[in-house]
C-alpha cells in the first residue's frame, strides 16, 4: 500500500481528519504480513495505521484480541476503526519508546519497568484468562505436547541445521535424547491460562512510565512461565542473573503461582530460546532477514545457560558450548 492510499483511507474513515495536512511515516516494525503507519495530523494526535495481509488468520483477529484485553484491564493499544474488508486497523500511537529501548539504563530505572511489564502480563494470565473461560473467542491453538516438540524440532532444522551446519544424523542424536519428550510431556500436562506467546523487550511499549503490551495476536491457552521466560531470557537484552532472580520474585509476588513454578519457569525458557533460535534461523537463512542471525549468539548463551540446569541434557549443553556458526 502506497503511503497516499494510506491517508485517502484515513481522511475517508476520519472525517474529522479530512482537511487536514497529513504527514505518513511508514515504520520499520511488523511483519508477519503487517505494515505499520505513523499518521501525523496537524492539530491532533497521531494514528498508527496497520495494513495487513489475510493470509495469516491471527493478523484478522488483532482487533478482536486488543477489544478483550482492554476490557480485562491489560493495558494495550486502543484500537480506534478496523476495517476487516480492506484489511485496515487504525491504534491509538503508544509512541517510539518499547522496554528494549532503556536496555543501557541503570538497574534502577529498568527493574520498575519490567515489573510493569510483568503486572501487565499478569493481567493477561489471570483476569483475562478468568473472562476467557467465561467468554472464548477464537485465538490460536493452545499449547500441547505437539506444539513443545515442534518448536524443539524448528530448533532443531532451522538452527543447528541452517546456522550450525550439522548433519542430519547429528542433529537427531540430540532430538532424540528422552528428556526433550519428557520435558514436552509434562509441560502438556500442566493447567493453562492465557498467555501472550512473543512476550519480549520489543513487545512492550512504554508510555508515561506505563507498559501497555502489542503483538498479541498470536495469544493461546498456555502456561504463565513461558511468557515470563520470554521476557527474562530475551536475547534482545542482557539481564544477569540476579536480576532474573529479582523479576521472578516480582513476578511470583503477584499471586497465582505454585511451587513448581520455578522449575517450569526454566523448562518453558528452554523451550522458548529454541524456538526462538529456529525462529532466527527461518527468518535469517530463508527468508532473508539476515539480521535476525546476529541474535543467535546471545540466544545460544541463554540456552546453555537454561540447559545446563536441567537433568539428563548433558550432550545437550555439551554441544552448545562447541559450536561455531557457519554463517
Amino acid at each position: 500500500m502506497q503511503e497516499d492510499s494510506v491517508i485517502d483511507f484515513t481522511r475517508a474513515r476520519f472525517p474529522a481528519y479530512a482537511d487536514g495536512g497529513f504527514a505518513v511515516e511508514p515504520l520499520e516494525k511488523g511483519g508477519s504480513g503487517r505494515r505499520f503507519y505513523r499518521i501525523s495530523v496537524e492539530g491532533g494526535p497521531s494514528l498508527i495505521a496497520v495494513k495487513y495481509s489475510t493470509e495469516r488468520p491471527e493478523n484478522v483477529r488483532y482487533a478482536e484480541i486488543a477489544k478483550f484485553l482492554d476490557r480485562c484491564g491489560v493495558r494495550v493499544p486502543h484500537v480506534l476503526l478496523h476495517d476487516a474488508d480492506e484489511g485496515l486497523m487504525w491504534m491509538e500511537d503508544l509512541g517510539e519508546e518499547d522496554l528494549w529501548s532503556f536496555r543501557n539504563e541503570d538497574w534502577s530505572v529498568r527493574h520498575p519497568l519490567y515489573v510493569q511489564a510483568l503486572r501487565e502480563v499478569h493481567r493477561l494470565h489471570t483476569a483475562a484468562s478468568a473472562e476467557f473461560s467465561r467468554h472464548p473467542l477464537t485465538v490460536e491453538l493452545e499449547f500441547d505436547e505437539p506444539l513443545y516438540l515442534w518448536e524443539q524440532h524448528y530448533f532443531f532444522d532451522h538452527c543447528l541445521g541452517g546456522v550450525f551446519g550439522l548433519s542430519e544424523a547429528e542433529r537427531r542424536r540430540y532430538a532424540e535424547l528422552p528428556r526433550f519428550a519428557e520435558m514436552a510431556r509434562h509441560l502438556a500436562s500442566l493447567p493453562r491460562v492465557l498467555v501472550h506467546r512473543d512476550f519480549q523487550s520489543q513487545n512492550v511499549m512504554i508510555r508515561d512510565g506505563e507498559a501497555c503490551l502489542i503483538d498479541f495476536q498470536g495469544m493461546r491457552p498456555g502456561l504463565a512461565a513461558y511468557d515470563v521466560a520470554s521476557l527474562l531470557y530475551d536475547p534482545y537484552v542482557p539481564l544477569t542473573d540476579p536480576e532474573r532472580a529479582t523479576l521472578l520474585q516480582d513476578y511470583r509476588s503477584m499471586g497465582g503461582c505454585d511451587d513448581d513454578f520455578e522449575e517450569t519457569f526454566h523448562l518453558c525458557a528452554l523451550q522458548r530460546l529454541m524456538q526462538a533460535m529456529g525462529a532466527y534461523g527461518f527468518l535469517g537463512l530463508t527468508k532473508g532477514r539476515t539480521d535476525f542471525l546476529s541474535h543467535v549468539p546471545a540466544a545460544r548463551e541463554n540456552l546453555r545457560v537454561v540447559a545446563s540446569r536441567v537433568d539428563g541434557l548433558d550432550a545437550f549443553v555439551k554441544i552448545l558450548s562447541d559450536l561455531s556458526a557457519v554463517v
